[in-house]
């Protein structure tokens, strides 16, 4: 049973950083594509970043250069660090798994597994 557990959301100013993270259980490395997805009060959701199996990465046109996806493959553990943060990335963020976002970042995302969420707010 896949299980996928979130933590680092918080609050912060513009410009400032986060990070979150996403460990996941009930997989066998190397693990499917990974990623976050996010939605915004009011709005739909958005893919963020995906990490492919074998450790291609995608990024939205709006994050991209600011963030950064990785992974602890020992702790099987998939980061999402977040810097120079705007009030518009404000969001619940969930981590996903077995997603389409690693085929197309920017289109409407799917995905077999989803974590709780953990929401992050940036004030201006």
């Amino acid at each position: 049973q896949v299980q996928l557990v979130e933590s680092g959301g918080g609050s912060v100013q513009a410009g400032g950083s986060l990070r979150l993270s996403c460990t996941a259980s009930g997989y066998i490395e190397p693990t499917p594509c990974m990623g976050w997805i996010r939605q915004a009060p009011g709005k739909e959701l958005e893919g963020v970043a995906s990490r492919g199996r074998y450790g291609g990465t995608n990024y939205a046109n709006s994050v991209k250069g600011r963030f950064t996806i990785s992974k602890d493959h020992a702790k099987n553990t998939l980061f999402l660090q977040m810097d120079s943060l705007k009030p518009e990335d404000t969001a619940m963020y969930y981590c996903v798994s077995e997603t389409s976002i690693c085929d197309d970042v920017n289109g409407p995302p799917r995905a077999n597994h989803w974590g709780q969420g953990t929401q992050v707010t940036v004030s201006s």
